[in-house]
């Protein structure tokens, strides 16, 4: 068993490079199961997330070969559709990406139910309601979504009801890009990773534009063909590390990302009295003073993300007076308000809303990470605490922060990685 180990107090120097996206990286993946032909994928993040997916598609008969720690190269011609195991399937939300290119490219699909973190209700209505406005038939069974057809799919208008959701965007776009005619997705996601998938597929001979709208339209092609791609920036990374030197206070330079989609995050960094300045491709974030209180509302991009909430909450604990976080994109986002509580923080969750009171600081403790983002938002915590914070359950932050432990540490944080063994299990009563 392993846990990080972070001793607060120390401020926070120097600057801290941005990997490629995980929420790009992992549609992408997926979206080279439509190409017959050898893809080279760039600026990859060392997370167990894309390991993952890498595994998956290898076991499905996918010619994968790292190159660099970073860069891979995947061969789908001999890829296997209705072949994905569901004991790995399950363990990302990711996996299900795999419905839209198995039938975008088979015309079939069978794919286990999806994992990740746990939020609460994330159905998949929106992605069966556009399969089958292509022409599919789908079916859940046994924990096991299949899709079939008796003909070509062919282009539809479709719209996504209530938030746009961007699993549901990226599954129809899988499915529609060798469709026959035009496929055109309203109320679409607009986020970076939608373009960038996207821009992607362009590459490999798709026809794909008002991606980063909330109207994308796909014009099906016959075949694609093979390409080289780099995965943008992590938004969701940078904004973690610009979050915790403003938590820890002291002056970080956080480089390799886009600042155009920083813009959410940026503009309540400056509400609360924190330093920014801006370059083509950095922020430095810069912070001395108390942090002036704030509301905080996640919405779809280009609005506050939900994948930055947690953190943002680890700066709302600290701040003066009262702040408000308001979740609105998933149901179940507060499990992590628990753990900081075990810190100190002075948190009430009233529905969707969380009421953060001011405190005198946090105190170090032994927390759980809860989810992914959760799990980032506790160490951030333990560098602004007094004392130790131990944090276990650090599989699910390491599946997608790229060596968070060697980049917060080389930017000046007191911060560790412990093995400790496992306990022994309990003697069986007579």
């Amino acid at each position: 068993m392993e846990k990080i180990l972070v001793r607060g107090g120390s401020k926070l120097h120097g600057s801290v490079e941005i990997s490629g996206m995980k929420n790009a990286a992992l549609p992408v993946i997926m979206a080279a199961m439509l190409v017959p032909d050898e893809c080279i994928i760039e600026n990859l993040p060392a997370i167990d997330d894309v390991a993952t997916s890498l595994e998956i598609l290898r076991r499905m008969g996918a010619d994968v070969t790292m190159l660099t720690k970073t860069s891979v190269k995947v061969n789908a011609k001999n890829f296997r559709p209705g072949e994905s195991e569901f004991d790995l399937v399950k363990r990302i939300r990711a996996s299900y990406y795999l419905l839209g290119a198995e039938l975008g490219r088979f015309g079939r699909a069978n794919v286990g139910y999806p994992g990740g973190c746990d939020f609460g209700s994330r159905p998949i209505d929106q992605h069966i309601k556009g399969f089958e406005a292509l022409g599919a038939k789908v079916d859940v069974e046994g924990g096991y979504i299949i899709a079939t057809t008796s003909s070509p799919l062919v282009g539809k208008k479709i719209h996504l009801d209530g938030i746009p959701s961007v699993g549901a965007t990226v599954n129809i776009m899988l499915a529609a890009v060798m469709a026959q005619g035009t496929t055109t997705i309203e109320n679409a996601a607009r986020e970076p990773h939608i373009v960038d998938l996207a821009n992607f597929l362009n590459t490999c001979g798709a026809d794909i534009s008002g991606a980063g709208t909330s109207t994308v339209r796909i014009r099906g092609v016959k075949q694609l063909h093979g390409c080289t791609y780099s995965i943008i920036p992590d938004m969701i990374e940078a904004g973690t590390y610009m979050i915790a030197a403003a938590a820890a206070g002291g002056s970080v330079t956080v480089t390799n990302l886009i600042p155009k989609h920083m813009e959410a995050v940026t503009a309540k960094l400056i509400e609360m009295g924190v330093g920014i300045e801006e370059g083509d491709d950095w922020i430095k974030v810069e912070r001395t003073d108390k942090l002036k209180k704030v509301n905080v509302k996640t919405m779809p991009y280009p609005g506050f993300p939900t994948d930055v909430h947690p953190q943002m909450s680890v700066l709302l604990c600290l701040s003066e007076g009262v702040s408000f976080m308001t979740e609105s994109v998933f149901d179940n986002r507060f499990r992590y308000i628990d753990e900081l509580r075990r810190m100190g923080a002075d948190v009430k969750v009233d529905g969707k809303t969380a009421i953060f009171e001011e405190i005198e600081g946090l105190s170090g403790a032994k927390v759980t990470a809860v989810d992914l983002r959760g799990g980032a938002a506790v160490i951030i915590a333990g560098l602004t605490a007094a004392g130790v914070t131990e944090v276990d359950n650090i599989q699910l932050i390491e599946r997608g922060y790229d060596d968070i432990v060697q980049k917060l540490k080389d930017i000046g944080a007191d911060i560790s990685k412990k093995v400790t063994p496992e306990p022994e299990a309990l003697p069986k009563a007579n």
